[in-house]
C-alpha cells in the first residue's frame, strides 16, 4: 500500500476521497485538508505534498518557466465566476468596467488565478488595456519576474485596508472585504453579469487543479490516471447528493430549485473534469498569462497535465 499526503480544500467534491468512501487502488492517503492559500504556499515553496490541490495560475507560471515541481491531473477542484471579485471605491466615479482604465487596483497576488481571470475578462470583454492599470499587490506566494511595461509593485500593506483607506481605486479578491460605506461591487447584479459572460464563452472559470509531485508521478506512472478516476467518482457522488430531496443533504431549503435553475443555465454537468472538455478554457488561461507577462513562453495546454490523463473523460 502506497501512503501519500493529500492536501486539498474540504468540499463536497473532495469529501468522498477524504472520508474513504472513494479509494484510489493501492493508495492510502494521509489527508491534510486546509485553506488554499496555505496549501499552495507550502506546495510551491516547499514541495510539501505528494498529491495536492494547486492554483492553476501558479501551475501555468511554473510550467511555462520550467521549474514546476508538480504535474497536473485534469480534475478541477475549484471553479468560480469572477465578476463578483471586483470591488470599487464608490467615490471615484467608477460605474462601469471601462472606468477602471488607468486606475490603481490592489490584489492579494498578481499571479493569483482569480486576478488572472479578472484581467482576461477586462481585456477581452470590455477592451481595457490592463498594462495601463497600476497593479498593487500584497505578497506573492512565488517569485515572479515580469517584462518591462507592467506597472506591478508591492503595496506595502493589506490590499483590503488599502481600499478602505482610499489608497487604491479598486480591489480584486476572491474573499469579499468587510463592509465599508465607500466600498461596493463593480457589478451589483453580479450573477446576471456572470451568466451573460458564461453564455458568451461557455467558461465556468477554473481556479484549481489536482496535481502530483513529479518525482512521485515518475516513480508510480499508474497513479495520475487512478487519481483522475477516483476524483471523478467522488464528483459524481457529490452531484447525486445534491439531487436527493427526501432528506436534504445540504443546508439550503430550496436546493432542488437551485439545481433545476443551474441545469437550465449551465446544463446538467457544470463541473466537467477531463482534458478534452476543458482544453479551450485552459488555452484561454494560458493566453491570459502570456498577456499578463506571467508566462515567459507559449505552452500547449497538454504540457500542464500528465500524458496518461489526457484521454480520460468524466
Amino acid at each position: 500500500m502506497l501512503r501519500l499526503t493529500l492536501a486539498c480544500t474540504l468540499s463536497d467534491r473532495t469529501r468522498p476521497i477524504l472520508d474513504g468512501r472513494v479509494r484510489v487502488p493501492g493508495v492510502e492517503f494521509i489527508a491534510l485538508p486546509g485553506e488554499p492559500e496555505d496549501i499552495f504556499r507550502r506546495a510551491l515553496r516547499d514541495r510539501a505534498f505528494e498529491v495536492t490541490e494547486l492554483s492553476m495560475g501558479s501551475h501555468i507560471v511554473t510550467t511555462a518557466r520550467g521549474d514546476s515541481a508538480y504535474v497536473g491531473v485534469p480534475v478541477f477542484l475549484s471553479r468560480a465566476f469572477r465578476h463578483s471579485a471586483i470591488w470599487i471605491r464608490t467615490d471615484r466615479g467608477i460605474a462601469r468596467p471601462e472606468d477602471l482604465a488607468g486606475r490603481t487596483i490592489a490584489l492579494p497576488e498578481y499571479q493569483q488565478t482569480a486576478a488572472l481571470w479578472v484581467r482576461g475578462i477586462l481585456r477581452e470583454q470590455y477592451g481595457l488595456d490592463t498594462r495601463a492599470i497600476r497593479w498593487r499587490i500584497g505578497a506573492e506566494r512565488i517569485a515572479i519576474a515580469l517584462p518591462e511595461g507592467f506597472d506591478v509593485a508591492p503595496l506595502g500593506g493589506d490590499p483590503e485596508q488599502a481600499l478602505r483607506e482610499g489608497e487604491v481605486d479598486a480591489l480584486v479578491t476572491p474573499r469579499p472585504p468587510a463592509p465599508h460605506p465607500l466600498v461596493a461591487r463593480l457589478f451589483p447584479d453580479y450573477p446576471a453579469a456572470e451568466l451573460a459572460w458564461f453564455g458568451q464563452t461557455g467558461f465556468f472559470p477554473i481556479m484549481h487543479c489536482l496535481a502530483v509531485r513529479r518525482d512521485v508521478a515518475e516513480a508510480h506512472p499508474w497513479l495520475p490516471v487512478e487519481l483522475f478516476r477516483a476524483f471523478a467518482a467522488a464528483r459524481r457522488l457529490s452531484l447525486e447528493e445534491l439531487r436527493l430531496t427526501n432528506v436534504l443533504r445540504v443546508s439550503l431549503p430550496w436546493i432542488a430549485a437551485a439545481m433545476e435553475e443551474q441545469t437550465r443555465a449551465m446544463g446538467g454537468d457544470p463541473w466537467p473534469y477531463g482534458f478534452a472538455r476543458n482544453r479551450a478554457e485552459v488555452a484561454a488561461m494560458i493566453r491570459f498569462a502570456r498577456a499578463d507577462g506571467l508566462a515567459p513562453r507559449e505552452i500547449a495546454p497538454e504540457e500542464l497535465f500528465h500524458p496518461s490523463t489526457l484521454a480520460e473523460a468524466a
